[in-house]
């Protein structure tokens, strides 16, 4: 019986080794990717998202599906994905605001990007647009900083939010400045826009798509951007840098993350369809119309760049306010 139970149990050892060995032959993928966008569908992060994942389906050659999951200023999608099986079925799309600015807005923040998460690649590098309203007497950033020294708070900004990347865009401006003005949250970038073209407020630090139309039509005015360059789009407009803010620059960059202890392999597979999908002429040609760059990286130059990012933004995020829960 004892001879018997040997061979039984080398037969049983031989073909679970064999089934192992079957399982990890299996090419990556082999069912469909679940992309999550943790905003609402039609904004410029689940534009990006989706030309992605339609690069990412024609070269994996399995659907990339994406599923938008928004709320929380990102929280609910990106905490998703930090909580899946990390087997490469479960990705995000995140940015500046959920991976960098989150970690010290939020006191109870179920996530934490470099333990939760692993980078995979930068996709895109977006510029914000410093922009005044035409009631507004400056045509610089000199003429502005010049004007909210003369009269501290009394120059009112909109933003789309407590805490959100352009809110906290013009806070790292009051800092670097040494100015005060007055801010006006609003429930979305969209009704601060209405409200800069009709002059009730003065000055917003929006991405340059919502607001690159009526720039060209006159009705508010661009005084410069936050990038550390200036843009091809908008060659005569400085940079927030140049223009006597020295240190100033501010990306509202998008990268693509999965949960943590995805295998080395399938990171290293998505990394390089990552970098095909953002080299495709598509996708460089949509984000020149907004004076974005296509990028890539690495996966641990990602997460170095967003450990210097939570670094930077802290100071910017705890000058803003009270954190939330």
């Amino acid at each position: 019986m004892n001879a018997i139970a040997t061979v039984v149990r080398t037969l049983i050892v031989l073909a679970s080794a064999g089934l192992c060995l079957s399982s990890n032959a299996q090419p990556y993928p082999t069912k469909p990717i679940r992309f999550v966008v943790p905003f609402a569908p039609g904004g410029a992060t689940d534009i990006l998202a989706r030309m992605v994942a339609r690069r990412l389906t024609d070269t994996l050659g399995q659907q990339v599906i994406v599923d938008n999951r928004g709320g929380a200023a990102g929280r609910i999608g990106t905490e998703i994905v930090a909580r899946a099986i990390p087997d490469g079925y479960t990705i995000a799309i995140g940015h500046v605001g959920t991976l960098a600015m989150n970690p010290t807005l939020f006191t109870n923040l179920s996530y934490d990007p470099l333990k939760d998460l692993t980078p995979i690649s930068l996709i895109a590098m977006m510029p914000n647009a410093l922009v005044v309203s035409k009631s507004l007497p400056v045509t610089s950033v000199k003429d502005l900083i010049a004007m909210a020294r003369a009269k501290p708070n009394t120059i009112l900004y909109g933003s789309g939010g407590n805490g959100s990347s352009n809110h906290l865009g013009i806070v790292y401006l009051e800092l670097l400045a040494k100015i005060k003005l007055t801010h006006v949250s609003y429930k979305g970038g969209g009704p601060a826009i209405v409200d800069l073209i009709a002059g009730n407020i003065s000055v917003m630090m929006p991405g340059l798509l919502p607001v690159a139309p009526h720039i060209k039509s006159g009705r508010i005015r661009l005084i410069a951007v936050s990038t550390r360059a200036r843009l091809p789009i908008f060659p005569e407009v400085p940079t927030i840098a140049e223009s006597g803010v020295s240190g100033y620059e501010y990306s509202n960059w998008m990268g693509v993350v999965g949960p943590a202890k995805i295998p080395p392999a399938i990171v290293r597979k998505l990394n390089e369809h990552l970098a095909e999908a953002t080299a495709h002429p598509e996708f460089k040609t949509r984000l020149a119309v907004e004076g974005g760059d296509a990028t890539n990286s690495s996966s641990a130059q990602f997460r170095t760049h967003i450990k210097e990012e939570i670094a930077r933004w802290a100071p910017v995020v705890k000058a803003s306010g009270p954190r939330r829960n």
